[in-house]
């Protein structure tokens, strides 16, 4: 066994232990012991519709994770090697990214109706901003000397960005997709609890209202998986993608 599986192990153990004796503490429905909901959990995972709700926020998280990389990463790139162009975008950035992007919701559900769209949006509209000044600032501090030492190969601005400055941020922009990743994942629970149906925002709300606790919790932990399957992905792809950063 690995000492990185080790570590998960030890993890789930203390949360389990941690959870189990507050439960005793508290002794209330609305806070249930962990094996009584991992029980729920398995029969909603076999028998209930707890599968399609997480197939759902799957597919919502990853969409608007893809769409603000897409988006983000080269324009932070730009701004971030070009002085002037970032003495123009920063402050829009700066204008605009502090703006709680959550309210605007109701106003984005008005115009795009229900479904997928407008929760895909507002979870792209909150982590695009992120994953932009952290790639802004990772070109930014590409040293002077490193660009200069490309320039006298003769190399293209395509080749610079391609070669020293693609590389040199991609370790920083995995580090904001991680910290975007708890950010979609809080935002996602919000959007699907406002006019929606399906998700596992919606699934936990839903069995919240019926006082089915420990479904509710079921749905929690279908959350967290979700958010540690993310992680999971990010490091996949940080290790296939920056293998000199393990160095």
């Amino acid at each position: 066994m690995s000492g990185k599986t080790r570590g998960y192990l030890s993890a789930l153990l203390f949360v389990v232990l941690s959870w189990h004796l507050l439960s005793l503490i508290l002794d209330k429905p609305f806070f249930p012991q962990p094996f009584p909901v991992m029980r729920e959990l398995l029969f909603r995972t076999l028998h209930g519709n707890l599968p399609g709700h997480f197939l759902v926020s799957v597919y919502r998280v990853l969409a608007s994770l893809i769409i603000s990389f897409v988006l983000a990463v080269p324009l932070g790139l730009v701004v971030g090697r070009n002085p002037a162009l970032d003495r123009l975008v920063s402050p829009v950035i700066y204008l605009l990214y502090p703006l709680p992007k959550t309210v605007f919701l109701p106003l984005i559900v008005v115009l795009l109706g229900l479904g997928d769209s407008p929760k895909i949006l507002l979870i792209s509209l909150i982590i695009f901003f992120q994953i932009l000044v952290a790639a802004r600032d990772a070109a930014k501090d590409i040293a002077p000397q490193w660009v200069l030492s490309m320039k006298s190969l003769h190399a293209t601005r395509w080749q610079v960005y391609r070669h020293l400055v693609w590389p040199s941020c991609l370790p920083n922009i995995f580090t904001s997709l991680r910290i975007s990743l708890g950010t979609a994942i809080a935002v996602l629970f919000l959007a699907e609890t406002f006019a929606s149906t399906d998700g596992l925002g919606y699934f936990i709300l839903d069995t919240m209202e019926k006082r089915e606790f420990a479904a509710m919790y079921a749905g929690i932990l279908a959350m967290g998986l979700l958010g540690v399957a993310s992680y999971l992905l990010v490091d996949l792809l940080e290790n296939r993608f920056c293998r000199w950063n393990r160095f």
